[in-house]
């Protein structure tokens, strides 16, 4: 269990968090035909669409209750009122997400009696859900805030076992997914053919994969989300025969679905090495019943050959890395699992899941704090998102971009790290990344008594001149 070092300085120098405020938004993202509206000010809500526009080079769908210097101060509950009336006629979604931000949470707002006086006002707009939320910026990350909006949808959206009548296994081949942040689409997009290769369907909980892969619509311009997760499938989801839960983060939204639906889950750290994996396959096999498929054991052994070609430049590597925790935790000992050592490690937010981090300790900071520590441990490569790229080149050492946001390069949030295949893929860059460091490499050796070829070149321009 690494040593947890708590944050001693008073501010940020290089933040690395994004705000739980995007964390709820993303997650509202993975739902069809939703639009979140933030409840702050116009720029809290620009900074976070700049993030999202610049990392998925897509088209956002966000609003905001854009409250000024009087709403502020006099209170903001009518600006909500107005801001869902809006939506609701404008554009008839099937959720609004409300997340706070972190001028109204200490204004001390309340955002839930603004629903309910919204509902009061206008009760022609029942049928369609807002679902608030509580998510300032000061409080919690990315990661932390999209467990909150997603354990706030299951209890606003998913009824119970008694309300509905479901039955845990009454679909036998339906499989709910709740994926954590740290997951890309890429990742989810991988993960259901996974578990359809075992015949069974997923329903995942947010579907990024499905709203924000970067694909082109049909039509030109939707103000809502054009893909996602089903709300009308949340009705049915207590009729699963079993619940993947994807990184500790989803914990508390497990619990809350385990308790309205009965349905039983199955809770996995990581999806990252080969132990992760297994753990999975060994788990649809059972929960479908039927043997491994050829073409998963031969993945399986292809990364087994990955990890035997790669152990040479791998093993006794050192690596600084800065992310939210579930990813942190997943990198490290994947890292770990091919002989190599997490000398740094930087989270923005404590949390449990970080006593299962293969490192000595975990420093609760941002950049700064990674950048001092990877140059005093003699850090060889450096793994975080774009807002690394500064340190890396102070540092001197490569950057591999892992989290959010990845603003630099293109296709960052398409890129696959889980299952064989995505690990297998990692091995490869990260070995690829230390050849370039030429380690260990034993250069030509040139005697000084001996007159080479370019040392006669130099030696007749210089009797010429």
């Amino acid at each position: 269990m690494p040593e947890i070092v708590k944050r001693k300085k008073a501010l940020s120098v290089n933040p690395l968090k994004a705000s739980s405020t995007v964390g709820a938004a993303l997650a509202f993202l993975g739902f069809r035909r939703t639009i979140p509206m933030l409840h702050g000010s116009q720029g809290c809500t620009a900074f976070g669409k700049i993030l999202f526009v610049r990392h998925f080079r897509e088209p956002i769908p966000l609003q905001t209750t854009a409250i000024d210097q009087v709403s502020a101060v006099m209170g903001s509950q009518d600006l909500v009122i107005e801001g869902l009336k809006t939506l609701c006629e404008k554009n008839t979604p099937d959720m609004i997400g409300l997340p706070t931000t972190g001028l109204v949470e200490t204004q001390g707002a309340d955002i839930h009696m603004a629903v309910r006086a919204f509902r009061k006002v206008h009760p022609e707009f029942d049928r369609i859900p807002v679902v608030p939320v509580s998510t300032p910026d000061f409080v919690g990350s990315m990661e932390s805030g999209y467990a909150d909006a997603t354990k706030a949808i299951i209890e606003s959206l998913v009824p119970t076992a008694a309300e509905a009548g479901t039955q845990p296994g009454q679909r036998r081949r339906q499989i709910n997914v709740l994926a954590g942040s740290h997951l890309t689409p890429g990742d989810l997009e991988h993960l259901k053919d996974l578990i359809e290769a075992f015949d069974l369907r997923p329903v995942v909980l947010p579907d990024l994969s499905d709203s924000l892969d970067g694909h082109l619509p049909e039509t030109d311009f939707s103000p809502l989300t054009i893909g996602g997760a089903l709300v009308s499938e949340l009705a049915t989801v207590g009729d699963a025969l079993a619940t993947l839960v994807i990184g500790a983060s989803m914990d508390a939204p497990a619990d809350a679905l385990k308790a309205r639906t009965g349905v039983p889950d199955h809770r996995f750290a990581h999806l990252m090495g080969i132990d992760a994996v297994d753990a999975l396959i060994s788990t649809l096999a059972e929960l479908a019943a039927v043997p491994v498929p050829a073409k998963i054991e031969r993945q399986r052994a292809q990364l087994q050959d990955a990890m035997l070609d790669s152990h040479f430049m791998l093993g006794m590597s050192r690596f600084a890395i800065a992310a939210d925790p579930d990813l942190l935790v997943g990198l490290t000992q994947m890292l770990a699992g091919v002989g190599a050592e997490t000398v740094v490690a930087v989270a923005p937010t404590n949390a449990p899941a970080l006593e299962r981090a293969v490192c000595d300790q975990v420093k609760i900071g941002d950049l700064e704090d990674l950048e001092i520590a990877a140059r005093a441990r003699g850090a060889e490569v450096l793994i975080t998102n774009s807002h690394g790229v500064h340190t890396s080149a102070r540092l001197g050492i490569p950057l591999l971009r892992a989290g959010f946001p990845q603003y630099d390069q293109l296709g960052g949030y398409t890129r696959t790290w889980i299952g064989y295949q995505g690990t297998r893929a990692t091995l490869f860059e990260l070995a690829n990344i230390l050849l370039t460091l030429e380690k260990g490499e034993i250069h030509p050796y040139r005697s000084r008594l001996k007159q080479w070829p370019d040392d006669e070149r130099h030696a007749d321009v210089k009797h010429a001149a």
